[in-house]
C-alpha cells in the first residue's frame, strides 16, 4: 500500500512538472498535488532517479526557498545518474569543481547567466555517439548551461599567452580578483614562488 502511494505521488508530481515546464512552482502546491507529507523526497527522486532537471534556490539566485522550476522535459543522461558517488567526487575534484567547457565554478553565479548558480554535471570528453566510453578518463565536469547547449562554448582552450593578454586588458580590480583566485587554487606553488623571490632578493 505504501509503495503504491509513493508511486502515485511521484507520478502526480512528474505530470505536474511536465505540464508546467518553465514555470515557477511553489512547495504548497507541490504538497497538495502529491497528497503526502514526504512530497519533497518524491521531488528528489524525480531529480536523482529520473534525471528531471528541476532547479531550486540552490541552483538559481532568482528562485526563492520553496520555489521549483523544471527547465525542460529532456532528462539528465542516465549514465550520469548511475555513476557512483566516488567516481563523481573524483572527477569533480580532478577538474577543480569547474566546468571544463566555460570555466564556471560550482556554486558561483554563472558568468553567462548570472541569475543561475553554477551546477555541475558529469559529461563525456568524447561523446558516446563518437565511440567514447564511460571510463573515468573520458569523463569531465560540465555545467548545466553548457550541458543544455545554451552557450556555444565548445572552442579550444585558450593558450597562456592569450589568457595573459586578456588579463592585461581587464580593470585592476578584476586583475586582483584573478590573482586571489590563482592563489587559492595554487597555494603551494604560490608559497614556493614567494620563497624563491625572497631568496633571490637576499643574495
Amino acid at each position: 500500500m505504501a509503495t503504491s502511494k509513493k508511486s502515485g505521488a511521484r507520478a502526480k508530481l512528474r505530470n505536474y512538472f511536465l505540464t508546467n515546464i518553465g514555470n515557477i512552482l511553489h512547495s504548497d502546491d507541490l504538497r497538495k498535488i502529491a497528497g503526502i507529507s514526504e512530497w519533497a523526497r518524491r521531488v528528489r527522486e524525480l531529480r536523482n532517479e529520473e534525471g528531471l532537471n528541476i532547479l531550486t534556490h540552490n541552483d538559481r539566485s532568482d528562485l526563492k526557498p520553496g520555489e521549483y522550476l523544471l527547465l525542460s522535459a529532456t532528462p539528465i543522461p542516465s549514465f550520469e545518474r548511475s555513476i557512483s558517488k566516488e567516481i563523481r567526487a573524483f572527477v569533480l575534484d580532478r577538474n577543480g569543481f569547474t566546468c571544463q567547457m566555460c570555466g564556471a565554478a560550482a556554486g558561483e553565479p554563472h558568468p553567462f547567466d548570472n541569475q543561475r548558480k553554477t551546477r555541475l554535471h558529469i559529461g563525456h570528453i568524447i561523446d558516446k555517439s563518437m565511440g567514447g566510453s564511460d571510463d573515468v578518463g573520458n569523463l569531465r565536469a560540465v555545467c548545466s548551461v553548457c550541458n543544455e547547449g545554451a552557450s556555444n562554448l565548445t572552442l579550444n582552450r585558450p593558450s597562456a599567452i592569450k589568457l595573459v593578454a586578456q588579463v592585461r586588458r581587464a580593470p585592476a580590480k578584476d586583475q586582483v580578483d584573478i590573482l586571489e583566485w590563482l592563489i587559492r587554487k595554487f597555494p603551494n606553488q604560490t608559497r614556493e614562488m614567494l620563497a624563491n623571490t625572497k631568496g633571490n632578493e637576499s643574495k
